[in-house]
């Protein structure tokens, strides 16, 4: 993975840590051309349909993102992600994207973000 982008440089240590972990859990001939900002903009428009859907929102007092006790639609999620992506011009497909899903969950359960369901 190419850590030498503008965007890999800017991250906070722990969220570095999440794309390299994200990137690792991905099998090699799964990632094909998979870079570390293609699962930045994945995760951020994970968010983003989160937001939409009201389960991450905006605390007014400390302007820290919360996120809200909820179901999230896996599929539906996907589906936004894999439009957004390609509104964007990014080849990506919905198998990457799916493992992406996965192995975000896999880093949450075990940092004890999420519980395992």
């Amino acid at each position: 993975m190419d850590n030498n982008s503008i965007e890999m440089a800017l991250l906070e240590p722990e969220e570095k840590e999440l794309v390299e972990y994200i990137y690792g859990a991905i099998p090699a001939e799964d990632r094909g051309e998979l870079t570390g900002d293609d699962i930045l903009l994945v995760l951020d428009l994970m968010d983003d349909y989160l937001e939409e859907q009201g389960l991450l929102t905006e605390n007014p007092e400390t302007g820290e993102m919360e996120y809200a006790e909820g179901d999230v639609d896996e599929t539906e999620q996907l589906n936004y992600v894999l439009a957004a992506m390609k509104e964007e011009g990014r080849k990506i497909s919905a198998v990457q994207i799916q493992l992406i899903q996965d192995a975000e969950l896999q880093y949450g359960i075990g940092k004890g973000y999420y519980e395992e369901e």
